[in-house]
């Protein structure tokens, strides 16, 4: 044999090693697991301390992972969230997916297709995209991917919903190719209402550890409904602990991207669908593997529709023009804790038209910009009840014991809730969480107020968004698909 002849059989056998790792590296990318609960706020879990709550699998997340402080939604209310999630897109950049219970409209790729399209297994179980409609926008299938509900088992308590999450899994898995990544949207309906009142306590939770927010009142009444809501979000961890499991069983779970979170606060008056630092503050933790360096905590600023581009760039998959997220894959892979780019200091959060209730049934729109020291929040129609009109029962606030109590009290805890607001708010969210002091007009923080004003507008116009380019009126014209019986309407034809 001679020399040119051995270059060229060695040159051949490295193609074929070569072409073997590449079709091992193929094999080997990352699955994604993302993990949503409905209405499960910030700080309600036992890695941020919280001690009525008990999220065992959470915690494991987050301290085999990294645990995030600063997650935020764009849009504090189920649907609008969930379509920013999907196009990796800010609220009022989607259209009629900014209004809740409306349409989705399929003019912007969404994350479970373009995978799917790269060769992943995807699916999801539970609530996908939703409430609204899908197949109006031009949808065959939920935006989340192909449904997996068929398993059912009997909740503890009523208000928990049948479906077995953890067992839909396992059926996903069952379902993919040999080697194939999967990319599985596990949806939890819970901790949404209603909820089976007085649960909490006669599961022996105690009242006397609840962190009530500072803009309720310390009633026993309040108490016992964030206990019920905190049994909601241990079942939500339960199944999130038997995926894990399975995950480890199948030799999965280090090669699995791990993300864990919620749509927006949990539902209750002044937090779910409402611009406060609680309404679209949300829980967040990752794991992925010796990927992601175990035990660090993240005070980086994550908008949910980073997600999009952060899993198309882990599993090396283009990622589409539409996009407007920024991917954190470095925060994630980074072995800082605390700060980690601090060009991640800003975030823009709105609302348009979510539940009826209003003459018309208008919305009550909102835009505000959050920064670590400040919220600055504009309301563009203060003379609107924030919450939906008195005589319409509120609407956009869920039903249940604390929306009750507060209505029988007409105080300021009352006010805080349902009372109108003015056009221009200001908080110092670094000492005031509860969002109680307004600083605006206060001659102390004129600058302040301008130069966020100034700044937020100049963002939602390079963004596109109607409603600072003027065009606002173009959210209420969307359709609404939801129940109509408590909407202005209805209110008045029964007059």
């Amino acid at each position: 044999m001679n020399r040119l002849t051995s270059v060229r059989l060695l040159l051949a056998w490295l193609g074929c090693v070569a072409g073997a790792a590449g079709a091992i590296a193929e094999e080997r990318r990352p699955n994604i697991l993302f993990a949503i609960a409905d209405d499960w706020g910030y700080g309600h879990a036992g890695a941020y301390g919280c001690r009525f709550v008990n999220t065992p699998a959470f915690d494991q997340v987050a301290r085999e992972g990294v645990l995030f402080h600063n997650c935020f939604t764009s849009n504090p209310k189920c649907s609008p969230c969930r379509a920013t999630i999907l196009t990796g897109r800010n609220s009022w950049q989607t259209e009629e997916a900014c209004c809740h219970f409306g349409i989705f409209p399929k003019k912007w790729a969404v994350y479970p297709d373009v995978l799917e399209a790269a060769g992943y297994h995807v699916g999801y179980t539970g609530k996908g995209w939703g409430p609204g409609d899908f197949k109006a926008g031009g949808f065959d299938r939920n935006p989340a991917g192909p449904a997996y509900q068929k398993h059912k088992n009997k909740p503890p308590y009523k208000g928990i919903g049948a479906i077995d999450y953890a067992a839909n899994f396992t059926d996903f898995l069952n379902q993919r190719k040999k080697g194939q990544p999967f990319c599985f949207w596990y949806g939890a309906v819970e901790p949404h209402r209603g909820y089976e009142v007085g649960s909490g306590l006669r599961a022996g939770k105690d009242p006397k550890t609840v962190d009530l927010p500072p803009f309720y009142p310390d009633s026993p009444v309040i108490r016992s409904d964030y206990l019920d809501y905190a049994l909601e979000i241990e079942w939500f961890d339960t199944h999130l602990g038997r995926i894990l499991k399975k995950l480890q069983e199948i030799g999965e779970l280090d090669n699995t991207i791990i993300v864990v979170t919620s749509d927006h606060g949990e539902p209750f008056p002044r937090v779910k669908g409402q611009i406060y630092e609680k309404g679209f503050h949300l829980p967040l933790a990752i794991r992925w593997g010796k990927v992601v360096r175990p035990g660090r905590t993240v005070d980086d600023f994550i908008n949910v529709r980073d997600f999009m581009p952060t899993y198309l760039e882990a599993t090396g998959v283009k990622i589409p023009a539409t996009v407007t997220g920024r991917s954190f894959l470095d925060v994630l892979k980074s072995p800082q804790s605390g700060i980690v780019d601090a060009t991640r200091n800003r975030h823009l959060v709105g609302k348009e038209r979510h539940d009826l209730g209003r003459p018309h049934d208008l919305g009550y729109p909102v835009r505000a910009i959050r920064t670590p020291e400040y919220l600055y929040i504009r309301n563009y129609e203060p003379d609107r009840w924030p919450a939906g009109n008195p005589e319409t029962g509120y609407r956009n606030v869920d039903d249940g014991l604390t929306k009750e109590f507060l209505l029988s009290s007409f105080d300021r805890y009352f006010k805080m809730s349902f009372g109108k607001r003015p056009a221009e708010e200001l908080y110092r969210v670094d000492r005031d969480t509860g969002c109680l002091t307004n600083l605006a007009g206060d001659p102390a923080y004129e600058k302040v107020q301008r130069a966020l004003a100034a700044e937020m507008e100049a963002t939602l116009k390079k963004e596109g968004d109607p409603r600072a380019l003027g065009q606002g009126k173009i959210f209420d014209s969307y359709q609404y698909l939801g129940n109509r019986k408590h909407s202005w309407e209805a209110w008045k034809a029964n007059q």
